[in-house]
């Protein structure tokens, strides 16, 4: 008969604690496995919080770039009307300014007419010279007074005629004239900036 072996216990502690070691060997691996698997996980839900943070982020930068520049074109728009709002009262305050002035203007326009009437024919020797010389003083200061308020006497004496500055009294023929051409001025016009106070009455070349 063939003898049976015996197996020390110290053996079979050994067996049994090399099969503990395997099983927690793969065991382990596993684990490590798992939990690799699960960070990757984790990083890739993490990565996808990220790209929708910044998509996120991205429509709020829009949303802001768009607004400003919807309110820095309003307030372009707010003022360019202010700025044409301050023009056109400008221009109304002047264009009232100088329909008062002149109205008052023109009632010394005809005194102007009257003096430069009797200047034509001032007397030139004796006391009537002298009389004369001292009109002659008024009529400058006068004429002075209203440039003064903008007022400008028109230079038409040769020039071509025109019906929104002046009067025609009279259209002749003129050899030293061409047709439309001012002979002479009969009356001065003036001007208030660029509004007509009196046309200058003129004969005409035709």
């Amino acid at each position: 008969m063939a003898k049976e072996k015996t197996v020390q216990p110290e053996a079979l502690d050994e067996i049994e604690m090399e099969g503990k070691s395997d099983e927690k060997g793969e065991s382990g691996q596993a684990n490590e496995a798992l939990a690799e698997e699960s960070s990757l996980e984790e990083l890739q839900v993490i990565g996808e919080g990220v790209q929708d943070d910044i998509a996120d982020l991205r429509k709020e930068l829009e949303e802001i770039r768009r607004k400003s520049e919807e309110y820095l074109d309003g307030w372009q728009r707010a003022r360019a009307e202010f700025a044409n709002f301050k023009k056109r009262v400008e221009h109304e305050r002047q264009q009232a300014h100088q329909t008062a002035a002149g109205n008052i203007i023109r009632r010394y326009l005809e005194i102007i007419d009257d003096l430069e009437r009797a200047l034509k024919n001032k007397p030139t020797e004796g006391q009537g010279a002298e009389w004369a010389g001292g009109i002659e003083l008024i009529y400058r200061k006068l004429l002075a007074t209203l440039e003064a308020e903008g007022v400008k006497e028109m230079q038409a004496q040769g020039q071509l005629f025109d019906p929104n500055l002046h009067e025609a009294i009279s259209h002749e023929e003129n050899p030293d004239h061409k047709s439309g051409q001012i002979i002479e001025v009969v009356q001065s016009g003036y001007m208030l900036g660029d509004r007509v106070l009196q046309p200058a009455k003129v004969r005409v070349a035709k």
